[in-house]
């Protein structure tokens, strides 16, 4: 069976997975911009527990 030889598609796995990981990933990494710290607390909301009408 064809499928079993693992000469020509590792190959091709591991140039892919290393093009990936070397070429495209830090392009597309350097266009995502993460949000500022702040200094304030974060905020609790405030909520009002319900009132079941059966009980």
């Amino acid at each position: 069976m064809p499928q079993l030889n693992p000469n020509p598609w590792f190959f091709i796995m591991i140039t892919s997975w290393l093009t990936l990981s070397l070429i495209i990933q830090p392009k597309l990494l350097s266009f995502v911009s993460m949000n500022p710290l702040s200094s304030k607390p974060p905020a609790v909301p405030t909520t009002t527990p319900w009132t079941w009408p059966w009980t």
